[in-house]
Order: C-alpha cells, then structure tokens, then sequence
C-alpha cells in the first residue's frame, strides 16, 4: 500500500475573525464550544507549565500506520509557515513518528508546531525552541521501522477531536482545542464576551467585592 497525499486546498486566507482567535485560551474555547472543540487531554505539551510555546495555526494533517512514518515524509513538502502538523497516529506509544531531524525541518519553514496523537521523541531538542510548539501523547525513543503508507491531508482524528486539513489548532498549558472553519465565524463573539466577563470578575474580587456578589450567587 502506497502513501496517499491530497493535493493542498488552501481554506481563505487569515481573516479578521481568524486573527481574533489568536489570543483566545484553550480554555474559553472548550468553554463556548460545549467541549466540541476540545482535543482528549492526555495529549499534553512537551513543556512544564508557563514554558510551553503557544500554538496557533492552521492543520496540515497526517494517519499513520504506525510504526509506518511514510505520511510524515509526505507531508513535510506541503507544509507552510504558520502551519501546525497533526500527526494522526491512533495513539500507538512504541515507535515515535516524529523527532529532532524533522521538528527542526519544520521549524526552519516556519510551522508552528507538531500535533502527534501517538509518540515522538528527541524532546530535549523539540522542547528547546521557544517558537516551536510540540504536544503529544507518548514520548520513546524507539523509531519507525518503514516509510510506506498512509494518507496527508485527508480528516483525521485526533484524542477524539475530528480534524479537517485546515481547521484552527490552538494549544497552551492547558491544553489543545481545534475550530473547523464554522466555529471560527460563529464562536468568536462568545469567546470574546466570555473573556470580558472573566475580566470583570477578576477586577471585582481585586477591589474587595464578595464572591457572592462578584458572581451573583443566590
């Protein structure tokens, strides 16, 4: 079996409601989303809290069929700056798909990051970089064993969280959520009014205010 590769489609380009998006937590997203959008949280950051890169960019996605990495190669000559490549490897932990040759590679073409549902490995050298974001399930150092199969930019999922080539991927400490294209149009303005409110909240117990009247307990 050969390794499918979709031809890139590129979605519009950066909008004014993409770019609103960019300061957004992950966890107002899994807020006014209900947790659609939110990414199975046992896919974490390679860093401890408060050092971990953000994430923000657009899917460039990949299946694997581990310990098979041929989707990873194919793909690397789609990725474009600002992208972030999903790594759809059903969670397998005993061979990583990706590691420090090709991390670094991305980063040279500007990526944002790496998504791996599955393993990856060399994290002294992924964890390094303060512009380079990598979350993943596993971490080994066990390699993949062929380069054969697989499929780039067809829907992938990833910790439960169905990913489209294109889709939004934003990650933090807390942790990773994804936006198709509709939730970026139709879920901003709540984020936005939700990140208002916290604000609020926040300046009201700084000035004195009880929690029952911060929140409006009855």
């Amino acid at each position: 079996m050969a390794v499918i590769v979709h031809p890139r489609t590129d979605k519009a380009p950066a909008t004014a409601d993409l770019e609103r998006w960019r300061n957004v937590p992950a966890a107002i997203v899994a807020d006014v989303s209900k947790g659609a959008a939110l990414v199975d949280p046992d896919i974490r950051p390679l860093c401890p809290a408060a050092q971990q890169p953000r994430l923000f960019g657009r899917a460039v996605t990949v299946k694997c069929s581990a310990p098979d990495f041929g989707a990873v190669l194919w793909s690397l000559d789609l990725v474009r700056k600002g992208d972030v490549l999903v790594i759809d490897a059903q969670g397998h932990r005993d061979h990583a798909m990706i590691g420090g040759i090709l991390g670094a590679h991305l980063r040279r073409l500007g990526a944002a990051g790496i998504v791996c549902d599955g393993a990856v490995r060399d994290v002294m050298e992924l964890a390094a970089w303060d512009d380079f974001s990598v979350f993943s399930r596993h971490v080994t150092p066990r390699g993949p064993t062929a380069l054969d199969q697989g499929e780039v930019n067809g829907v992938v999922s990833i910790g439960g969280r169905q990913v489209s080539p294109g889709d939004l991927v934003i990650g933090d400490d807390d942790g990773l959520v994804v936006l198709s294209d509709d939730m970026i149009r139709t879920l901003i303005a709540a984020a936005e009014e939700k990140l208002s409110l916290e604000d609020k909240w926040i300046k009201s117990l700084e000035a004195g205010t009880s929690v029952n009247a911060t929140f409006g307990l009855k």
